[in-house]
Protein backbone atom coordinates (compact mmCIF):
# COMPACT_ATOMS: atom_id res chain seq x y z
CA UNK A 1 0.00 0.00 0.00
CA UNK A 2 1.42 3.47 -0.82
CA UNK A 3 1.52 6.10 1.90
CA UNK A 4 -0.27 9.16 1.57
CA UNK A 5 2.53 11.29 1.33
CA UNK A 6 4.22 9.33 -0.91
CA UNK A 7 1.49 9.06 -3.63
CA UNK A 8 0.95 13.12 -3.10
CA UNK A 9 4.77 13.64 -4.13
CA UNK A 10 4.04 11.48 -7.23
CA UNK A 11 1.67 13.43 -8.28
CA UNK A 12 3.37 16.49 -7.67
CA UNK A 13 6.00 15.46 -9.92
CA UNK A 14 4.52 14.32 -12.41
CA UNK A 15 4.40 16.63 -15.37
CA UNK A 16 0.93 16.76 -18.03
CA UNK A 17 2.03 18.10 -21.48
CA UNK A 18 -0.59 19.95 -23.57
CA UNK A 19 -1.95 17.38 -25.93
CA UNK A 20 -2.64 14.73 -22.61
CA UNK A 21 -4.41 18.06 -20.88
CA UNK A 22 -6.42 18.86 -24.16
CA UNK A 23 -7.22 15.23 -24.64
CA UNK A 24 -8.52 15.17 -21.05
CA UNK A 25 -10.54 18.27 -22.10
CA UNK A 26 -12.29 16.77 -25.27
CA UNK A 27 -13.99 14.77 -22.95
CA UNK A 28 -15.89 17.36 -21.33
CA UNK A 29 -18.04 18.28 -24.27
CA UNK A 30 -19.60 21.85 -23.94
CA UNK A 31 -22.05 24.59 -25.29
CA UNK A 32 -20.63 26.62 -27.67
CA UNK A 33 -20.71 30.67 -27.65
CA UNK A 34 -18.90 33.51 -29.53
CA UNK A 35 -17.74 36.08 -27.12
CA UNK A 36 -18.04 39.38 -29.01
CA UNK A 37 -17.18 43.14 -27.29
CA UNK A 38 -16.45 46.39 -29.60
CA UNK A 39 -13.42 48.37 -28.94
CA UNK A 40 -13.18 52.35 -28.04
CA UNK A 41 -13.48 52.98 -32.39
CA UNK A 42 -16.61 51.01 -32.60
CA UNK A 43 -15.02 47.97 -34.66
CA UNK A 44 -16.24 44.63 -33.37
CA UNK A 45 -14.13 41.95 -32.27
CA UNK A 46 -15.26 38.20 -31.46
CA UNK A 47 -13.98 35.05 -30.65
CA UNK A 48 -15.47 31.31 -30.62
CA UNK A 49 -15.83 29.99 -26.46
CA UNK A 50 -16.27 26.50 -25.07
CA UNK A 51 -14.67 28.06 -21.69
CA UNK A 52 -18.00 29.90 -19.97
CA UNK A 53 -20.09 28.74 -17.19
CA UNK A 54 -22.08 30.21 -14.52
CA UNK A 55 -20.71 31.63 -11.25
CA UNK A 56 -23.26 33.60 -9.15
CA UNK A 57 -27.51 33.87 -9.18
CA UNK A 58 -27.52 36.62 -7.33
CA UNK A 59 -25.61 39.03 -8.64
CA UNK A 60 -25.97 37.28 -12.33
CA UNK A 61 -22.04 36.70 -12.86
CA UNK A 62 -20.56 34.01 -15.17
CA UNK A 63 -17.08 33.58 -16.38
CA UNK A 64 -15.44 33.31 -19.63
CA UNK A 65 -11.44 32.47 -20.37
CA UNK A 66 -10.24 34.40 -23.12
CA UNK A 67 -6.81 33.73 -24.31
CA UNK A 68 -4.07 36.76 -23.42
CA UNK A 69 -3.41 38.63 -26.18
CA UNK A 70 -6.35 38.27 -27.99
CA UNK A 71 -7.70 41.10 -29.54
CA UNK A 72 -11.34 40.30 -28.27
CA UNK A 73 -9.69 40.40 -24.51
CA UNK A 74 -8.10 43.80 -25.52
CA UNK A 75 -12.09 45.27 -26.55
CA UNK A 76 -13.94 43.97 -23.92
CA UNK A 77 -11.44 44.91 -20.86
CA UNK A 78 -10.88 48.64 -22.76
CA UNK A 79 -14.90 49.26 -22.72
CA UNK A 80 -15.85 46.74 -19.43
CA UNK A 81 -18.24 44.90 -21.73
CA UNK A 82 -19.29 42.10 -23.88
CA UNK A 83 -22.05 40.03 -25.15
CA UNK A 84 -22.20 36.27 -24.91
CA UNK A 85 -23.74 34.57 -28.14
CA UNK A 86 -24.79 31.37 -27.68
CA UNK A 87 -24.91 28.87 -31.09
CA UNK A 88 -27.48 26.65 -31.90
CA UNK A 89 -27.49 23.52 -33.92
CA UNK A 90 -27.39 25.32 -37.23
CA UNK A 91 -24.46 27.67 -36.32
CA UNK A 92 -21.37 25.17 -36.65
CA UNK A 93 -19.92 27.51 -39.67
CA UNK A 94 -20.31 30.52 -37.52
CA UNK A 95 -18.43 29.00 -34.71
CA UNK A 96 -15.39 27.48 -37.05
CA UNK A 97 -15.53 31.17 -38.68
CA UNK A 98 -15.05 32.78 -35.04
CA UNK A 99 -12.26 30.11 -33.95
CA UNK A 100 -10.57 30.79 -37.23
CA UNK A 101 -9.22 34.09 -36.85
CA UNK A 102 -10.49 35.43 -40.53
CA UNK A 103 -9.97 39.15 -39.88
CA UNK A 104 -13.44 39.09 -41.81
CA UNK A 105 -15.45 37.32 -39.64
CA UNK A 106 -17.89 40.13 -38.94
CA UNK A 107 -18.26 40.63 -42.87
CA UNK A 108 -19.37 36.92 -43.40
CA UNK A 109 -21.74 37.30 -39.92
CA UNK A 110 -25.12 38.90 -39.62
CA UNK A 111 -25.03 40.68 -36.63
CA UNK A 112 -26.11 44.03 -35.19
CA UNK A 113 -25.71 46.01 -31.85
CA UNK A 114 -29.26 47.08 -30.21
CA UNK A 115 -29.64 50.14 -28.26
CA UNK A 116 -27.21 49.65 -24.45
CA UNK A 117 -26.14 46.33 -25.92
CA UNK A 118 -22.59 45.21 -24.51
CA UNK A 119 -21.69 43.77 -27.63
CA UNK A 120 -22.23 42.24 -30.95
CA UNK A 121 -25.47 40.56 -31.19
CA UNK A 122 -25.44 37.00 -33.98
CA UNK A 123 -28.72 37.79 -35.69
CA UNK A 124 -28.83 33.90 -36.83
CA UNK A 125 -26.65 31.98 -35.50
CA UNK A 126 -27.42 32.58 -31.78
CA UNK A 127 -30.23 31.37 -29.86
CA UNK A 128 -29.66 33.18 -27.12
CA UNK A 129 -27.49 36.44 -26.04
CA UNK A 130 -26.17 37.76 -22.54
CA UNK A 131 -24.65 41.09 -22.38
CA UNK A 132 -22.50 41.41 -19.18
CA UNK A 133 -20.20 44.01 -17.88
CA UNK A 134 -17.00 43.26 -16.97
CA UNK A 135 -16.92 42.43 -13.09
CA UNK A 136 -12.91 41.39 -13.02
CA UNK A 137 -10.51 39.95 -14.98
CA UNK A 138 -8.16 37.21 -13.54
CA UNK A 139 -4.62 36.42 -15.64
CA UNK A 140 -4.02 32.82 -14.97
CA UNK A 141 -1.55 30.81 -17.37
CA UNK A 142 -1.99 31.69 -21.16
CA UNK A 143 -5.59 32.60 -20.39
CA UNK A 144 -7.67 35.36 -18.41
CA UNK A 145 -10.48 34.71 -16.52
CA UNK A 146 -13.27 37.23 -17.30
CA UNK A 147 -16.35 37.61 -15.19
CA UNK A 148 -18.59 39.41 -16.43
CA UNK A 149 -22.17 40.55 -14.50
CA UNK A 150 -25.12 40.06 -17.40
CA UNK A 151 -27.65 42.83 -16.98
CA UNK A 152 -29.49 42.07 -19.75
CA UNK A 153 -30.48 38.73 -21.48
CA UNK A 154 -32.17 38.03 -24.99
CA UNK A 155 -34.04 35.07 -26.15
CA UNK A 156 -34.80 34.07 -29.49
CA UNK A 157 -37.79 31.50 -29.32
CA UNK A 158 -38.28 31.77 -33.62
CA UNK A 159 -35.44 29.42 -34.32
CA UNK A 160 -36.58 26.29 -32.48
CA UNK A 161 -33.11 24.93 -32.16
CA UNK A 162 -30.94 23.21 -29.96
CA UNK A 163 -27.95 24.35 -28.74
CA UNK A 164 -24.91 23.74 -30.51
CA UNK A 165 -22.34 21.34 -28.43
CA UNK A 166 -18.26 20.64 -28.52
CA UNK A 167 -16.83 17.38 -26.76
CA UNK A 168 -14.37 14.77 -28.56
CA UNK A 169 -12.93 17.18 -31.00
CA UNK A 170 -16.23 17.78 -33.01
CA UNK A 171 -19.53 19.66 -32.71
CA UNK A 172 -22.70 17.92 -32.47
CA UNK A 173 -26.30 19.11 -31.60
CA UNK A 174 -28.18 18.48 -28.59
CA UNK A 175 -29.90 15.27 -28.54
CA UNK A 176 -33.90 15.41 -28.86
CA UNK A 177 -37.06 12.33 -28.66
CA UNK A 178 -35.86 11.45 -26.00
CA UNK A 179 -32.30 9.93 -26.36
CA UNK A 180 -30.70 11.11 -23.33
CA UNK A 181 -30.30 8.55 -20.55
CA UNK A 182 -30.65 9.55 -16.88
CA UNK A 183 -26.61 9.27 -15.29
CA UNK A 184 -26.94 5.62 -13.61
CA UNK A 185 -30.05 4.15 -15.94
CA UNK A 186 -29.92 1.98 -18.59
CA UNK A 187 -31.82 2.71 -21.84
CA UNK A 188 -35.26 0.49 -21.43
CA UNK A 189 -35.23 -2.56 -24.31
CA UNK A 190 -37.45 -1.61 -27.17
CA UNK A 191 -38.89 -5.10 -27.22
CA UNK A 192 -39.40 -4.85 -23.30
CA UNK A 193 -42.18 -2.23 -24.56
CA UNK A 194 -44.53 -4.05 -26.79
Amino acid sequence: MTRPDAAATAIQEATVGEADFRALMSLFPTGVAVIGAVDGAGRPWGMTCSSLCSVSLNPPLLLVCVRTGSPTLAALERTGAFSVNLLHDSARDVAELFASGDPDRFRRTAWHLPDAAAGPHLLDAAHAVGDCRVDGVRQVGDHAIVFGRVFRVSVRTEHGRSPLLYGLRRYAAWPTGGSVVEPGRSRPDPADEE
